[in-house]
């Protein structure tokens, strides 16, 4: 397999928001807010062509779906869908795709399903002929969000979906939750042993994690680690529903990459998209060998834990 990743269109966002509990004067030594207390954050997907020549896509970052006065709000600094813009420099289109994972439906994650936002225009889904992997928990959740979370889900996205007849759910459970020290991972009809799916519940419940080609290969970290920062167990988002509970999760899981080799791939992170898992003396947790793209790089298969 090989892997690729694939810029979206880039954020602001308040840094407090992003930090949770975290005071500035420690959060601002990792990240340098602007004027307005926002810091940067990508939106990153990562491609991957499994050895049979299908292009597997996880995620698609936030997009350009928003009206002009919303992609203000939400610090979208882009007008155009820079995701299609990252995969026509590859020579592919969003036609070209065979499969999108989506590890939940939030908004920043889901949004580059969309085309780009035009007046009078109903949101249309891209991806014609691929088909969409999500859980089911998550599907659920996304069905009737809690009032805490609902500004995040888009509204006309469940329908679009399902109505295009390629939606795949898959079922999670505590086998594959992260915060069990035992999990294992569950497998999907459409991508087999290729890509193991773990479950989480601390950032949203359901969120699915990916992780392509098990040991020493590469897990997408979504919104359980954003990104570098959040790596020290004790850092969590004021988006995260259960801090606590993702403090937990962030355990075992990282436990788990660094015995197994696995790297981690960052969304969010403005600077870098992937990182190996280290642990120093103290036990606390932090990133070696960084790096800012992957380009064409090969991934174990199959799947083994």
């Amino acid at each position: 397999m090989k892997a690729w990743s694939i810029d979206g269109n880039t954020q602001r966002l308040d840094g407090g928001a992003m930090f949770g509990n975290v005071p500035r004067p420690m959060w601002e030594r990792w990240v340098t807010p602007d004027a307005e207390n926002r810091i940067p954050l990508a939106c990153r997907a990562l491609l991957v062509e499994l050895d049979d020549g299908r292009r597997v896509l996880f995620e698609t970052g936030i997009g350009a779906f928003f009206d002009p006065k919303l992609r203000q709000r939400f610090g979208v600094l882009e007008d155009r869908h820079v995701l299609l813009d990252s995969l026509a420099a590859l020579g592919l289109s969003d036609a070209d795709i065979d499969i999108v994972v989506l590890s939940h439906l939030h908004f920043d994650h889901a949004g580059g399903l969309l085309a780009a936002w035009q007046e009078a225009q109903a949101p249309r889904l891209l991806f014609p002929q691929a088909r969409f992997i999500v859980g089911r928990d998550h599907w659920e959740r996304a069905q009737a969000p809690h009032p805490r979370d609902r500004a995040s889900f888009i509204p006309e996205l469940n329908a679009l979906l399902q109505a295009s007849g390629r939606l795949e759910l898959v079922d999670l459970g505590p086998a594959n939750a992260i915060g069990n020290p035992g999990a294992v991972p569950a497998h999907c009809a459409t991508l087999g042993t290729a890509v193991g799916f773990y479950e989480s519940h601390g950032h949203t419940p359901g969120l699915m994690l990916s992780e392509i080609g098990g040991d020493d290969g590469m897990v997408f970290c979504a919104d359980l680690i954003p990104g570098r920062a959040w790596v020290h167990l004790p850092v969590t988002m004021g988006y995260d529903r259960y801090p606590e509970l993702l403090i937990d999760e962030k355990r075992h899981f990282l436990a788990d990459k660094l015995r197994r080799g696995v790297r981690l791939f960052f969304t969010h992170d403005s600077t870098v998209a992937h990182a190996a898992v280290q642990r120093d003396d103290n036990g606390r947790y932090s990133t070696c060998d960084e790096q800012s793209s992957l380009a064409a790089a090969q991934l174990p298969q199959p799947f083994t834990v």
